[in-house]
């Protein structure tokens, strides 16, 4: 009786639990559907889960079936092993025996336990092949590249869509086969060895026919393994170059052709030794396979690398060289960079920087590492506020094309105090960020500290942008969900003192609370029982949940898609924030093309995605319709991309050229710039990234966005960038600009220098800065009195037919996490100055006056030794010339700042001169 309840006790904690874990399943997966269903794609989520469960069903079933069958066929034999045992106790007696088990293994229980032995193995299969659906979507939907491969002349989409569903179908059919070999031998083994012993386990004709058949499947699925094997010679890596080379070609796709027509041939000689039961004749033929595949699989090729390529391996491997250099550029786009001449040794003149205005003033003096931390101390506010990510864009403001750094100031509960930290105030009342923070890149306070175009809180705005809708319930720190739309206000920003702003979400992309079965749905999905209870909740409101967009986009809406590391915010001109993303389509399987970390060899920057960071809104739009992978997932998930046409003009303006993508390119255009098979092999030509100094550290340097008119260009625009270097050298060889702009958006330019004249690069330029005896002793001395000198970005600036090299200084307190810009490098031709204004050091650089535009000046709250008289009288010359105007303009506010900063600079110069 206690034995009874006691497994009885087990069965029902174990029905209990699977109950719960189902139950969770469909709560997860019913929340799933509601929130695909809120944002318009409840078509996505249909088609990835009638795909996976479609997949994992069919795959599972027919893995179920071809086990259970095998099974099946020994069901007889196991039958008659366990009904009646021979055993010799001499050589003239022979004892037969009834075994016990047949008293309790039936004929039905036996098909009951093949049934379950193939039902788990069936799920363990289906479990296997996880995530794969998109392998089956994307051949079904394929579409056609219009380019074939050199070798065997198919379509590349062949290679992209087709080829990886029958290698999944190759690896599913072997595991059938292996996963049944090794059940029916595990049955036959414990049959055979208690009846006959281990030495005679394949005497059973039975036993041999049924291992026979199997290796019938097995060879002749290795056949076709073989001919899938020599379109992956496509993808070798064993040559000069990725890809297929003279070894290759001419010796292992010589090899697998063999291999075929060996595994075939074995095939139907173990198919043939059915009927003339000559075990040796198929060890024989196995033996041969075994043999062929070392000789020629390893030995043939190796002499083929040795006598023949090796001593001319040039000549042998030219037509492959030329195959990889064409399908990498290809595959990376590299096809359509335009490479022009840019001119070394143009010298600048004063009247050259004041008719460029529009890219001196947006050379961009703060590095967004120094200037989080600034964020951080002056724009936080408060400890739950955090101003993670600086990005970087462009804005007509006032008339005038300015670049802009800005940050969202998104709401961490985790920085709640302790004691704040209840469930009223996690899931109702602190539920969303509030607007930006936004200065332009060029402009900083007397104090060294950014000129804030868009401040505080609420956002207080000195320019033609306002912030309209400055909640941010969507962003990149939103981990957790939340509720709105409760009884419970929700907490909008301080006001001062004990005093708070409080607002309602009025979006309507949230999912409904619904009655009590909803909120025990999410109840049981969230495991939060205090959502039943909780007296706040009304029908209407809403959960609003996966609100962090990199959980919300990447992993939930578009598993299939590549994304950047850096999605960026944009204030519309209705005002309100929009968070911008590339994504990427990208693919392992384009024919000779070198990979970029050990990964995808194709990428095209083939989607824009927008979200909403006040609704959550989720908008996808295709900015590259020549990509035939975009055009594939088009069919998956009709409705879902919407052309780029359809985005709002607004927003067009801020579409940028995605770094992630130009970091790629970049790097493979230093190599593959080089189109000559004969250059290519000797590297003759290759190209490096370039360094630079950050604090003290010397790293790689990152491409940066600057707004500069390029040689043959009319007017200013935004231009990703980044300089080449010789390999091993540290000058300037080139450099490469990604445009931004309409109508040129997308091209990519290379400007390429004179090989026979010195272009400092990057590091030349700071090896410089660091011989600069005024500069180095300057430094020495900050880095000496309880500062840290942080070296920003090294820019260098395209103007007009020569270069502008500019390095901001900041200094940091020890006590303090709030970098000030304090000096401004700029280098050109022969000449290296450090001011405190980039005004200052183009005045001194050219030597005469230039008038830029940038009107803030940054001084040291107490001038050291190191400003000179006449840089101080430069200072009181400017403030003086800036007060003049404001007071012409009416601007009086502007006038008395400038008055006080000259009274400022009079008193230093009165120091000064005591000295």
């Amino acid at each position: 009786m206690r034995k009874g309840l006691k497994w009885l006790t087990i069965v029902t904690i174990t029905a209990i639990i699977l109950f719960l874990f189902m139950a969770k399943w469909f709560a997860n997966l019913y929340l799933d559907w509601l929130w695909f269903g809120s944002l318009g794609y409840a078509s996505i989520f249909k088609t990835i889960l009638l795909s996976e469960i479609g997949l994992r069903v069919l795959v599972g079933l027919s893995a179920f079936l071809f086990i259970f069958i095998n099974l099946l066929f020994t069901r007889k034999y196991v039958l008659q092993a366990i009904s009646s045992r021979q055993y010799f106790e001499s050589e003239d007696v022979i004892n037969l025996y009834q075994s016990p088990v047949s008293k309790y293994l039936t004929p039905r229980l036996l098909t009951v336990t093949y049934l379950a032995i193939s039902a788990v193995l069936g799920l363990f299969i289906s479990t296997a092949i996880t995530g794969d659906w998109v392998i089956i979507q994307k051949f079904i939907n394929a579409t056609a590249f219009g380019l074939s491969d050199p070798i065997f002349n198919q379509d590349i989409g062949y290679y992209v869509f087709k080829l990886p569903f029958y290698q999944f179908i190759y690896r599913l059919v072997t595991w059938f086969i292996i996963i049944a070999a090794f059940s029916i031998g595990l049955v036959y083994f414990i049959s055979e060895t208690g009846r006959n012993g281990l030495g005679k386990l394949f005497n059973s004709i039975g036993a041999r026919v049924h291992f026979s058949f199997l290796a019938v499947l097995f060879f002749l699925a290795r056949a076709w393994g073989f001919r899938l094997e020599q379109y992956m010679l496509l993808y070798s890596n064993t040559g000069v170059v990725f890809g297929p080379g003279y070894t290759d070609i001419h010796a292992r796709l010589v090899a697998f052709k063999a291999l075929l027509l060996i595994s075939i041939a074995v095939a139907i000689i173990i198919l043939i030794n059915l009927f003339m039961r000559k075990f040796r004749l198929v060890l024989y033929s196995i033996g041969i396979l075994l043999l062929a595949s070392i000789i020629l699989g390893g030995v043939y090729p190796a002499l083929i690398q040795s006598l023949l390529v090796k001593p001319n391996e040039l000549n042998r491997e030219s037509p492959y060289i030329a195959n990889s250099i064409k399908y990498t550029r290809l595959a990376y786009g590299l096809d359509k960079v335009a490479t022009k001449p840019f001119p070394a040794g143009n010298v600048l003149s004063g009247q050259d920087i004041e008719n460029s205005q529009g890219i001196i003033n947006n050379i961009r003096l703060w590095d967004w590492r120094p200037l989080t931390q600034t964020y951080g101390q002056l724009q936080e506010i408060r400890p739950y506020y955090d101003l993670k990510n600086i990005d970087i864009d462009r804005y007509k403001i006032d008339n005038q094309y300015r670049q802009v750094m800005l940050a969202a100031r998104e709401l961490d509960q985790k920085q709640l105090p302790e004691q704040a930290q209840t469930w009223i105030n996690m899931r109702l009342k602190y539920t969303h960020g509030y607007g930006i923070a936004m200065n332009p890149v060029n402009e900083m306070t007397s104090e060294g500290l950014p000129n804030f175009f868009i401040q505080n809180i609420p956002p207080a705005s000195s320019i033609n942008k306002k912030v309209a809708r400055p909640e941010v319930y969507f962003g990149e720190l939103t981990d957790s969900y939340v509720i709105v739309n409760t009884k419970t206000k929700e907490f909008d920003y301080p006001i001062g003192g004990n005093e708070n702003a409080y607002s309602t979400y009025r979006g309507s992309y949230g999912v409904k609370t619904g009655g009590l079965f909803r909120r025990a749905i999410f109840a049981l999905a969230f495991a939060d029982y205090k959502i039943l209870l909780a007296t706040d909740l009304q029908n209407s409101s809403q959960f609003l949940y996966y609100r962090n967009i990199k959980e919300r986009v990447p992993r939930k809406l578009a598993p299939f898609l590549s994304f950047d590391s850096d999605p960026y915010i944009v204030l519309d001109d209705a005002g309100n924030l929009q968070w911008m993303w590339d994504a990427y389509t990208t693919s392992d399987m384009y024919p000779y093309s070198e990979p970029f970390n050990n990964n995808a060899n194709y990428i095209r920057n083939s989607v824009k995605v927008v979200i909403n960071a006040y609704t959550g809104q989720v908008d996808f739009y295709v900015s590259d319709k020549t990509d035939p992978v975009i055009k594939t997932y088009e069919k998956i998930f009709p409705g879902v991309f919407k052309p780029i046409e359809q985005m709002p003009g607004d927003l067009k303006k801020h579409i940028r050229y995605p770094v992630d993508l130009f970091n790629i390119q970049a790097q493979k255009y230093a190599v593959y710039h080089m189109t000559d098979t004969e250059m290519f092999y000797n590297q003759e030509d290759k190209w490096n990234l370039p360094t630079e100094k950050f604090f003290d550290q010397e790293e790689n340097m990152e491409p940066y966005y600057t707004i500069t008119r390029l040689p043959d260009g009319t007017n200013p625009e935004y231009v990703l960038i980044l300089p080449f270097t010789p390999k091993n050298k540290t000058n300037m060889i080139a450099w490469m600009a990604a445009r931004s702009d309409a109508p040129n958006y997308g091209d990519l330019l290379v400007y390429e220098f004179p090989k026979q004249q010195l272009v400092y690069g990057p590091m030349q330029i700071e090896a410089r800065i660091d011989q600069d005896t005024t500069i180095s002793q300057q430094l020495t001395l900050w880095n000496q009195r309880g500062s840290s000198v942080i070296r920003g970005n090294l820019l260098v600036i395209p103007v007009k037919n020569s270069l502008l090299y500019v390095e901001p200084i900041y200094l940091q307190a020890e006590q303090s996490k709030m970098p000030e810009l304090r000096r401004v490098v700029v280098a050109h031709g022969d000449k290296v100055v450090m001011e405190p204004t980039l005004d200052m050091a183009l005045n001194k650089i050219f030597g005469t006056p230039v008038k830029t535009g940038q009107e803030s000046v940054a001084t040291e709250p107490r001038t050291d030794q190191t400003n000179t008289i006449q840089e101080l009288i430069n200072q009181a010359n400017d403030l003086y010339n800036q007060a003049q105007d404001r007071l012409k303009n009416g601007d009086w506010a502007g006038y008395g700042e400038a008055i006080s900063k000259l009274k400022e600079v009079l008193g230093a110069m009165s120091e000064s001169v005591k000295q």
